[in-house]
């Protein structure tokens, strides 16, 4: 019975379990557990001056809701959370972020910048260039941006950014930069998702990917993106948006509150807004306004 009882509350946690004949019952996939010293001990030497401490939860509501609650109590810039399970996940426009136990990598980042809330609005593709940039190192070499912060693999979503801001327009700001990747989603957590979706064991191939390596790998890249956006802007990285730009030169709908614009996507400009041309001349629309889907 007490043996029962555990399998039923790892069954809960969508921990998928089978039974051995005489032997008893296994994982039915290897399950890796988040690991603070192990993700410590793989962060690069680029990226450790600018890490704070690092904190990897059980479960939470949401990595971004607990961080953006210490930055109110005063936590370091470079603070890290990470959790195995959310239960209150967020997406871009109040969507669920589907968070299933042990299987993805959600970690949020705590920056806090003399910036202000005017100056940001470039960050979230700052923020997809670099989750790129460290998916290419664990295999994804057939991955793009949409704008403004979904990462895209074989017309599917592969990870995605939410980007929670307090401060002035004019600044300082805290904020929480959450980065969600799909990593080995479990079939029945999948059934929950309203969006075609993929996941690295997808794409790569391999069951076999660390998500230890991939939050350190993670890091590596976001941590320095940040301090070269907070001095530079975006314009360091607008090569890579061009690189990388899914939506670019195609047909688009601009999704607002109570319409839709149609028009051609012409790139960004140098604040990271979506430029678009339409039957009345170009407009011009900012990441927390719109989402986009490509129609052609």
């Amino acid at each position: 019975m007490a043996v029962w009882k555990h399998l039923s509350a790892l069954r809960e946690l969508g921990i998928e379990l089978e039974t051995v004949r005489g032997r008893g019952y296994r994982l039915r996939n290897a399950c890796e557990l988040l690991d603070a010293d192990s993700i410590l001990s793989h962060v690069g030497m680029g990226a450790r001056p600018l890490l704070g401490p690092l904190e990897v939860l059980l479960e939470t509501d949401s990595t971004n809701s607990r961080l953006r609650q210490r930055a109110l109590d005063g936590a370091s810039s470079g603070t890290i959370c990470l959790a195995e399970m959310q239960h209150g996940g967020r997406g871009r426009r109040g969507r669920r972020w589907v968070s299933p136990f042990a299987s993805n990598l959600y970690l949020s980042l705590l920056w806090r910048t003399p910036l202000g809330a005017a100056a940001l609005g470039g960050l979230s593709l700052v923020a997809g260039i670099a989750v790129l940039r460290c998916l290419r190192a664990f295999g994804v070499t057939a991955a793009g941006l949409k704008w403004p912060n979904d990462v895209i693999a074989g017309a599917a979503k592969l990870a995605g950014i939410l980007i929670d801001v307090a401060g002035e327009a004019a600044g300082p700001c805290a904020v929480v930069v959450g980065v969600g990747i799909n990593v080995a989603m479990p079939p029945t957590a999948a059934r929950d998702i309203d969006q075609t979706w993929t996941d690295l064991r997808t794409v790569t191939g391999t069951g076999d990917i660390s998500r230890n390596r991939l939050a350190a790998g993670l890091l590596d890249e976001l941590l320095p993106a940040l301090q070269a956006f907070e001095t530079d802007g975006l314009q360091p990285f607008m090569t890579d948006w061009q690189r990388y730009d899914l939506v670019g030169g195609r047909p688009v709908n601009v999704h607002l509150h109570d319409t839709v614009v149609q028009g051609l996507a012409r790139g960004i400009d140098a604040g990271g807004a979506l430029l678009v041309d339409t039957d009345s001349g170009r407009r011009r629309f900012t990441s927390g306004e719109v989402s986009v889907r490509v129609t052609a």
